[in-house]
């Protein structure tokens, strides 16, 4: 994909930027020095994955739970799910280290066994790896680490809610530092690229005649292009879109303090209107009120065109898994609100946490909930790679909790009737709504979606 060429490309010239997190692109450098291309991560991703749900599916086997071994292994085989851990991608690293670190907690905590010092190692360097490769992993992996933890000992609600945002953002503010000084990136102003969208979201959903940056008749030219969409941020930052607006709003000062002050302001000022934005904006990212055949769900069929030689056509087998993961993004197994909803009724319905699996499964059930729920704040796309991590750790939760014994039964009678009401909702959404379009609005016309 498009992200995968930029990374090759900083691998290969050695010229860094943030606008993609720099780790991937810094350990492709080191790889590409043995084996060129896209191969190595793409080794290195079905090994993390498959490895991980092996060990997590032998674990339970050896628990007696042979029937659990065999339904975690069918959460890998999900052609939605496995189709894009095949894309070499910073959302697939994502996913597939956390399983990686999953399974390998899963092969000594099941077991009764306390994790020895290696291991301890790998799944710490999984878990640093993971937090790097995607800007906003912080929401999965911190609350993954604190739930598996035992919230060090913290027992209030409160006080846990805390740690957990304090540690967030203690994580938020080190990873500039660590990818300008330690990974050598040069900054790319990926920052502004949220306040920019809320902006502008904030602008349009006000009714504001003008927006400070930049002048009246260009921001009408912008309405009137449509630039603004509840899909997608990128109108704004694409040169034959609606960049000049967002050079003018965010990219074009030397500092990011004004797009910041602005953004702020325009917060506090148009409170409704922001949530209006985040909310339209959730909603897409999520999948929930939304039409049929929704843009950037199933994987790519083929690799996009590139200079470097990377990727192929696709066989028979790539596209009929293609295609299969095509039908399942149509299905409730494919709406990350569903697997939203399912993370939240697993919480609410476990009852005891104290057995390891039970423990293991309310930790990953909790990171899928923080992950996906993150969206309605920080998120400027509706990309459904996003909700990979998500949508694989509350399946696998409710595998391990359903086989601890640790769900109450009433509870979860009543909760998977909600997430059936819910899925019955975007059912009918999907009936009645059109697609939610992403305009590419040039020369004033739009033409298609992403």
């Amino acid at each position: 994909m498009y992200d995968t060429i930029s990374q090759y490309e900083q691998a290969t010239s050695g010229d860094f930027f943030d606008w993609h997190p720099p780790i991937m692109a810094r350990t492709w450098a080191l790889l590409i020095r043995v084996w060129p291309g896209t191969q190595p991560f793409l080794l290195l991703q079905a090994i993390f994955w498959w490895g991980g749900l092996g060990l997590l599916a032998a674990a339970l086997a050896r628990m007696g739970k042979a029937r659990a071994g065999w339904a975690v292994l069918a959460i890998g085989l999900l052609p939605l799910f496995v189709g894009w851990d095949t894309v070499v991608l910073k959302d697939a690293q994502l996913a597939s280290c956390l399983v990686a670190a999953t399974g390998l907690a899963a092969h000594f905590r099941l077991a009764g066994r306390a994790l020895p010092g290696r291991a301890v190692a790998v799944i710490a360097l999984l878990l640093v790896y993971a937090t790097l490769v995607r800007g906003n992993a912080v929401f999965a992996t911190v609350p993954l680490v604190l739930a598996l933890a035992g919230w060090l000992g913290v027992r209030v609600w409160w006080k846990r809610g805390i740690l957990l945002l304090a540690l967030m953002l203690a994580v938020i503010v080190a990873s500039p530092p660590i990818n300008h000084r330690l990974l050598g990136a040069s900054s790319s102003k990926v920052e502004r690229a949220l306040p920019l969208y809320d902006v502008a979201g904030i602008a349009h959903h006000a009714g504001l005649a003008e927006v400070p940056g930049t002048s009246r008749p260009a921001w009408a030219e912008g309405e009137r292009k449509r630039c603004y969409t509840p899909y997608f941020w990128n109108p704004y930052g694409m040169p034959s879109q609606c960049a000049p607006l967002g050079d003018e709003i965010a990219f074009d000062a030397d500092s990011g303090g004004p797009i910041m002050r602005l953004w702020i302001v325009m917060i506090v000022h148009h409170p409704v209107a922001w949530a209006e934005h985040r909310l339209r904006h959730f909603n897409s990212n999520i999948r929930f009120l939304v039409g049929h055949n929704e843009s950037d769900a199933a994987p790519p069929a083929a690799s996009e065109k590139n200079d470097f030689g990377l990727g192929g056509p696709p066989g028979f087998l790539g596209r009929g898994l293609i295609a299969a993961a095509w039908l399942q993004s149509e299905t409730p197994l494919g709406w990350p609100f569903a697997w939203l909803a399912l993370a939240l009724v697993t919480l609410w319905a476990a009852r005891d946490g104290r057995s390891p699996a039970a423990a293991l499964g309310v930790a990953l059930a909790f990171s899928a909930v923080v992950m996906s729920a993150s969206y309605a704040v920080v998120s400027i796309a509706s990309d459904l790679r996003y909700h990979l991590w998500s949508m694989v750790a509350a399946a696998l939760a409710l595998v391990l909790l359903a086989t601890a014994d640790a769900l109450d039964r009433r509870r979860l009678r009543i909760g998977l009737g909600v997430v059936a009401f819910v899925c019955v909702i975007g059912i009918v959404a999907r009936l009645v709504l059109p697609p939610e379009p992403y305009p590419y609005p040039v020369d004033g016309r739009l033409s298609g979606a992403a």
